[in-house]
């Protein structure tokens, strides 16, 4: 009859033992809910501003106009432009990217106020020339990477003041003619300097072909 005894008790379980399984077993069966995450625009430097829904905009032709959805405005000449805000300064504005295709190249700057980086504009300038090489090059992910480093270390240089303004281009990227460059703006409404890549048009079609 002990022996009997014994054998029960190495088989059976606590209650609390049980109650424990079985609030694991019903957490297991529970669907786990997304978190809803959020993710910064392109010309955006207001976390308000990034949760709420994107503006609608009517249909465009042109090959940049996935840009609406990150903020840019685009312009007659079919430019696309990104303003932002000076927070030294009320109601002053100023553009701080702006992409144009001209003659079957895409051109991409990045504007410094008073010769340097706003705060966060180096990260986010990086973020904004590999959106335009990831939309109109026909890239690996290795050779994004190595590009990525390139232009990170060239925005870094500038941003320290070890480049200087110059017209000079500097080769990224040579199957696509790839050139950044620092340089001085002397024409138009803007002055100052900016940081510029200058990539080769990737053929309408293959943007196409890449996506599907």
């Amino acid at each position: 009859m002990n022996k009997i005894i014994n054998w029960l008790k190495i088989f059976t379980l606590p209650i609390s033992a049980l109650v424990a399984m079985s609030s694991v077993a019903i957490a297991q069966d529970l669907p786990t809910i997304p978190q809803q995450t959020t993710t910064q625009r392109l010309c955006s430097s207001d976390p308000v501003e990034d949760l709420l829904p994107r503006p609608q905009s009517k249909p465009n032709d042109s090959l940049l106009s996935y840009l609406a959805e990150e903020g840019f405005v685009q312009h007659k000449d079919g430019s696309w432009i990104c303003y932002a805000n000076d927070p030294q300064e009320e109601s002053r504005y100023y553009s701080l990217f702006k992409v144009q295709q001209v003659d079957g190249k895409f051109i991409g700057s990045s504007f410094l106020d008073k010769g340097s980086l706003i705060e966060g504009q180096e990260s986010r300038s990086l973020d904004f020339f590999m959106t335009l090489i990831e939309h109109h090059m026909n890239t690996s992910p290795d050779n994004r990477e190595g590009i990525r480093r390139y232009l990170s270390a060239f925005i870094s240089l500038v941003q320290q003041k070890k480049i200087q303004p110059s017209r000079r281009g500097y080769l990224f990227d040579q199957p696509h003619q790839g050139l950044v460059l620092y340089h001085d703006l002397k024409t138009g409404k803007l002055q100052g300097t900016a940081i510029t890549i200058n990539i080769q048009s990737t053929s309408e079609s293959s943007i196409d072909d890449r996506k599907n």
